[in-house]
């Protein structure tokens, strides 16, 4: 069975969709089989795999039946349809035979409020017991149908019901962060949310209601598999001495409030981590510098950054062998990522 693996930091600017995507890339790259999956409502990795500018150039992509986004394929359940969740229907990045695409939809917001309702465990439960499993139920049916190894979550920069039974369902779980005050911050409030998250998905997984249902709650057991930093500026190699500073603070945050958290609430086995990766928990898995110019030629020709073309760029001299230099930095960062991940998730 696919391994459900979810970007989460409510935080937003913390580089979660182009995580996805260049992450992503390097599985398939390595042989896995890949969906990666869009279910923030901004619809920007959706955008940037199929070269869209913006929302409205979606609407000639969608198709209800089959469905061929998060939305459609949840609306059996959330929209009472008089049939059962399938799997979606993914599209084939360009470039990588082992890439899928499940698109997200700007309506996946709607359903925000009705599965709030449902994961309050109320007494009004009972006439929406199939939507709290719903959604791993549909990730797992279009894992099988495309024989995927992972599914890779670009979620919203939320605290919402989505982002929580997201996040609670998946096998793994990684936090992508800037190092800025504000990334510190959301450390803070991460280590006060996720044990409330955990509670409640103990607490479901736990209901006959709910195992019960068309949609079975999982009995899944999410664990943490590491930071990542990104989008510092380099100088010699290296993150500047400002940049350097909020790493080394984010770090700190890292392995003084939410590593012990985790720990605490059986959301991370640090033992087994420190022997799988040779590092700590709190270190980053993955951490690259800003990609600067590259993004742009990345989003215009639906490739990594580490995957662009010299004809593409259009450098030549010593620009371009900067550029190559940088580019062949970034593949070793997302290629030894990627590495860790396949044996963090195994």
């Amino acid at each position: 069975m696919a391994k459900i693996i979810n970007l989460f930091n409510h935080k937003g600017g913390v580089s979660k969709t182009t995580t996805v995507f260049n992450l992503g890339w390097m599985l398939g790259s390595l042989g896995k089989r890949v969906i990666i999956a869009d279910f923030d409502p901004q619809c920007n990795l959706t955008g940037m795999v199929l070269g869209f500018k913006g929302v409205e150039d979606l609407d000639g992509v969608y198709t209800s039946s089959p469905a061929n986004n998060v939305k459609d394929a949840l609306s059996p359940a959330f929209e009472s349809k008089p049939f059962k969740i399938d799997g979606s229907e993914c599209m084939c990045v360009n470039g990588n035979g082992n890439l899928f695409l499940l698109p997200g939809h700007i309506g996946i917001a709607e359903y925000e409020t009705t599965l709030g309702i449902a994961q309050e465990l109320s007494g009004s439960l009972l006439a929406l017991k199939n939507l709290p499993g719903s959604i791993r139920y549909m990730l797992d049916r279009t894992a099988e149908k495309y024989n995927a190894d992972f599914v890779l979550v670009d979620m919203s920069p939320s605290l919402g019901p989505i982002n929580q039974n997201l996040l609670m369902t998946s096998d793994h779980f990684i936090v992508p962060l800037h190092p800025d005050y504000f990334s510190s911050m959301a450390l803070s409030s991460l280590t006060k949310t996720l044990p409330r998250w955990k509670k409640w998905a103990t607490t479901a997984s736990s209901l006959d209601v709910l195992t019960d249902a068309d949609y079975p709650f999982p009995n899944t057991n999410t664990s943490f598999i590491g930071a990542i930093v990104q989008k510092y500026r380099p100088r010699n190699g290296r993150a500047s001495s400002a940049f350097q500073h909020w790493i080394d603070d984010l770090t700190s945050g890292l392995k003084d409030k939410l590593i012990p958290m985790l720990i605490e609430n059986d959301l991370l086995d640090a033992v087994l981590f420190e022997e799988i990766t040779g590092s700590k928990p709190w270190n980053p898995i993955l951490e690259v510098a800003d990609f600067n110019s590259l993004i742009a030629l990345s989003q215009e020709h639906q490739v990594p950054v580490y995957a662009l073309e010299k004809s593409k760029v259009n450098q030549t001299g010593a620009v371009w062998d900067q550029t190559e230099r940088s580019m062949s930095a970034f593949e070793k960062a997302f290629r030894d990522c990627a590495e860790n991940v396949i044996l963090l998730s195994e």
